[in-house]
Parts: structure tokens; C-alpha cells; sequence
């Protein structure tokens, strides 16, 4: 039994990851799916369950980093142009 929650843990980790992001454009739906891969891979490394695991956990990340870095240039874009169009 324990060996399949491990297996369990570990591929909702995988799937979570991939699904983040594959939807990094959605960050309301990725940023929850990312933070959800996070800790099943930990959880999932913590009891045995190592590659896919680790792949979510690295998934998870990636995608937290790609959607908030997308969203901090969208805002500095944004203060851009509205300090543009003040200067007018």
C-alpha cells in the first residue's frame, strides 16, 4: 500500500507540473497547479518516490519562476506606458 501512495504521490507531482506549465499563460490556473507539484514533490521525495518527484518539484518551480516573471514585466510594461501617455 505504501508503495503505491509513494508511486501516487509522486506522479500527481508529474502531472500537476506538466499541466502548470503547458498553461503558464493562465497564471490564475498554473500558479496553484505549480504551488500543488511543489508539495506533492517534496512529499513525494520525502517517501522514497525520487525521479518523478523530482521532476514535478522541478516543474512546479520553473513554472512558478516563468509566471511571476512574466507578470512582473507586464506590470513594469504597463507603468511604461501609462507614464508614457502622462508625459503627453
Amino acid at each position: 500500500m505504501e508503495q503505491t501512495e509513494q508511486k501516487g504521490m509522486s506522479i500527481a507531482s508529474l502531472v500537476l507540473g506538466i499541466v502548470g506549465l503547458v498553461l503558464f499563460c493562465f497564471w490564475y490556473i498554473s500558479i496553484p497547479l505549480a504551488i500543488l507539484a511543489i508539495i506533492f514533490g517534496i512529499i513525494g521525495k520525502n517517501k522514497g518516490g525520487k525521479g518523478m518527484a523530482i521532476a514535478g518539484l522541478v516543474l512546479g518551480i520553473i513554472t512558478v519562476v516563468i509566471v511571476v516573471g512574466l507578470v512582473l514585466i507586464g506590470l513594469l510594461f504597463a507603468d511604461a506606458v501609462i507614464n508614457e501617455m502622462n508625459t503627453w
